[in-house]
C-alpha cells in the first residue's frame, strides 16, 4: 500500500470494558472475525473483514471504564509535526506521540470543540485493509458537533482540506475534501441529542442488506438511534452498541434520490 496522503482517514478503534461482549455484538452485526489478542499492547484485538484487517477492539485504559468510543485515525507523515500542528491551531493532544512497536506512531487528540481523534503514522501497519466496499470495512465518517465554526477552522487548518457546505436549511453539514476525494463530513448536533452526549466522530460500516444489520444489531442488545434511511449515498441506519458506543452501518448498493448541492467554502 503506498503511503496515505497527510488527513486520510486510515484506521479506527474502540474501548470496550466487556471486550468479548463487543466481539460477539460486532461479530454478529458486521460479520468480523477477530484475531489473537496483543498482550503486548494491552490486548489490543484486530478485527478482519474477509480476512483483512478492518478495524481494533481494545480494553479501556484505567479510568476509562464505561467510555467506549468509535475513535477515528487520520494518516500522518510525522505524528510529532502534526501533534505541533494540533497545538499550534487551538487543539490538545491528549497522549503521544508515541511508538507501537514496529506498527508506527500514534497520539490521541481533542479538537477545539471536544472531538476526540487519532493519528498515525504508519510503519509495518499501514491501517485499514479491507477495502471500502466490501462488506464490514469503514466506509465514511463524519463529525458530529456543537460548535461547528471550531470544527471548520480546525481541520482544514491541520490537514489542508477544502471544504462544501451542503445548501440545505433544514440541515447544517459539511464535507471536507483532500484532493480530489471527500474523506470527512461535519455535522451540527441539534437539540435532538441528549446534552449529556459529547461531541464525536461517527464512523460508518458497510453492510450488504441495512435492514438485515439493523435486525441483528438489536437482538444484540443494541439501540437503534435513526433509520434506516435512503439516501444518495445509500441505505443507512444509526446505532449504539450494547456498551454505549455509536455507529453506523450504510448499504452503499441501494441509493435513492439526487446528490445534494453543494458550496465550496473559502
Amino acid at each position: 500500500m503506498a503511503v496515505q496522503p497527510e488527513g486520510t482517514p486510515c484506521w479506527a478503534d474502540a474501548m470496550f470494558t466487556d471486550l468479548e461482549g463487543a466481539k460477539a455484538f460486532y461479530g454478529g452485526v458486521l460479520g468480523w472475525t477477530f484475531g489473537e489478542a496483543s498482550t503486548e499492547f494491552g490486548d489490543y484485538t484486530e478485527a478482519y473483514a474477509d480476512g483483512k484487517a478492518a478495524a481494533a477492539v481494545v480494553p479501556p485504559m484505567p479510568g476509562q471504564e464505561d467510555q467506549s468510543q468509535w475513535c477515528l485515525y487520520f494518516a500522518s507523515q510525522d505524528a510529532a509535526a502534526t501533534a505541533q500542528r494540533i497545538r499550534d491551531n487551538g487543539g490538545e493532544v491528549l497522549m503521544g506521540p508515541m511508538q507501537v512497536g514496529e506498527f508506527g506512531t500514534m497520539c490521541l487528540a481533542r479538537d477545539p470543540g471536544g472531538v476526540v481523534f487519532g493519528v498515525w503514522q504508519s510503519g509495518a501497519h499501514e491501517g485499514f485493509a479491507a477495502p471500502m466496499g466490501e462488506p464490514g470495512a469503514y466506509t465514511w465518517a463524519e463529525v458530529f458537533t456543537r460548535e461547528p465554526e471550531k470544527t471548520d477552522a480546525f481541520f482544514p487548518a491541520l490537514f489542508g482540506y477544502r471544504a462544501k457546505q451542503m445548501q440545505d436549511d433544514a440541515v447544517d453539514f459539511r464535507v471536507f475534501d483532500l484532493g480530489e476525494n471527500s474523506v470527512l463530513g461535519r455535522m451540527r448536533m441539534t437539540d435532538d441529542f441528549p446534552p449529556e452526549m459529547p461531541p464525536y466522530i461517527n464512523v460508518y460500516f458497510r453492510v450488504p442488506d441495512c435492514d438485515e444489520a439493523v435486525t441483528r444489531a438489536t437482538k444484540l442488545g443494541g439501540t437503534l438511534q435513526f433509520g434506516p434511511m435512503d439516501t444518495p449515498f445509500g441505505r443507512f441506519a444509526a446505532l449504539t452498541d450494547p456498551q454505549g458506543a455509536n455507529f453506523s452501518v450504510i448499504d452503499t448498493s441501494r441509493t435513492e434520490g439526487e446528490f445534494p448541492a453543494t458550496t465550496e467554502v473559502s
